[in-house]
């Protein structure tokens, strides 16, 4: 998201009479050539400001916590920045002589084999199944703390991989900022939740476009019913747009499931926002045939003008691990997710990529990371 500083703030300092040339010292101090001490600093006066109300300690308290909590998942989390990540999701109830409880550890792993770390809530059931196939090296596991006794299951219990977390809305933030891809198998209240939660945030684009999966046995019904009814009551009354249901993929296998994910990323890397244009990164330019099909297949995607491609070569304003990646922009209405992920899976058939790409290109994306 683009950062605009908070002039507000300076301001009420500035009308308090207060010299906030101590704060901008050890700023300097912290980290001297750091491109983001605009945002430190606007951290530290919202601190200040607050400690300046000094309204209530509950409200003192629950920032300290979050704070702590985000700075330690932060610091933790960036050891595995390189690999991609798959958040499963289902319930801790699933007795190991279920049939989901075989398929979820088959899906961890599958997952393993690819390269993708399984994260899950380091529970029972779908989470422990999940973790015990892909293995400790290749499982992360968000707990949540609660006032009675509560474990973490064997896999990654005692481990550096465990993540304990006191409140459930940064455990939540977790799961979604650190996924490139979400596994759903059948739960309970939680389980729908965070569904329900996941597409919420990618149809309104407040998160990046992933794979969404919902995984069920070959006899089971779980999803297909949940489908129908979403289908029958949201779809049909227009709660929904008719294309919403493009976000998810019913599979029931282990191999559908991590099939549907390296497909999405077969071309496709990541996505931001630069200003007004959307810019989607890609591995593969595409032909000069597919960009006008693409100019002439998806223009209701675009607020104006169309779409236009440009070579990893002339890569502007852009991170140094992305420079390498060929870029399609448009101005992107915002609205409709489910199109724009018919958009990636015309970009990721390879008949549709071109035959000079640099050799580079060919390379399998090792850490499709998220937008920025």
């Amino acid at each position: 998201m683009p950062y605009s500083s908070n002039e507000q703030l300076s301001e009420y300092f500035s009308g308090q009479g207060l010299d906030l040339s101590a704060v901008d010292g050890l700023l300097q101090q912290a980290a001297p050539d750091s491109p983001n001490l605009p945002l430190y600093r606007d951290m530290m006066l919202t601190i200040l400001r607050m400690a300046c109300d000094d309204a209530d300690r509950w409200n003192a308290k629950i920032t300290l916590q979050a704070l702590r909590e985000l700075e330690h998942s932060f610091r933790i989390l960036e050891r595995y920045k390189g690999r991609r990540k798959v958040t499963v999701f289902g319930s801790a109830r699933t007795p190991q002589e279920h049939p989901m409880y075989s398929l979820a550890r088959e899906l961890g792993a599958t997952l393993a084999r690819s390269e993708l770390m399984v994260i899950t809530g380091a529970g029972g059931g779908i989470m422990a199944a999940a973790h015990e196939g892909a293995g400790a090296e290749n499982s992360l596991g968000f707990n949540i703390r609660l006032p009675f006794e509560q474990h973490a299951n064997a896999t990654v219990d005692g481990t550096d991989k465990l993540l304990p977390f006191h409140f459930f809305f940064i455990r939540k933030l977790f799961f979604v900022k650190e996924a490139d891809a979400l596994v759903l198998c059948p739960g309970g209240f939680g389980t729908l939740d965070e569904a329900l939660e996941v597409l919420t945030l990618i149809q309104t684009g407040k998160s990046p476009l992933v794979p969404v999966v919902l995984l069920d046995s070959h006899d089971g019904s779980f999803w297909q019913e949940a489908l129908g009814f979403i289908s029958r009551q949201l779809e049909e009354n227009r709660y929904i747009l008719p294309r919403d249901l493009k976000l998810v993929r019913l599979v029931h296998s282990a191999e559908e499931a991590v099939q549907e994910i390296n497909q999405f990323y077969s071309n496709y890397h990541s996505s931001r926002w630069l200003k007004s244009q959307f810019v989607l990164r890609i591995q593969h330019p595409l032909s000069e045939a597919a960009l006008n099909e693409v100019r002439d297949t998806f223009a209701d995607l675009c607020l104006s003008a169309s779409f236009e491609q440009m070579p990893a070569s002339s890569a502007e304003h852009e991170d140094d691990r992305y420079s390498h990646l060929a870029r399609l922009t448009f101005a992107f209405t915002g609205r409709d997710q489910g199109r724009l992920r018919e958009l990636v899976d015309f970009i990721n058939l390879p008949e549709n990529w071109s035959e000079s790409m640099p050799k580079h290109a060919t390379e399998p994306n090792q850490g499709a990371l998220k937008s920025g």
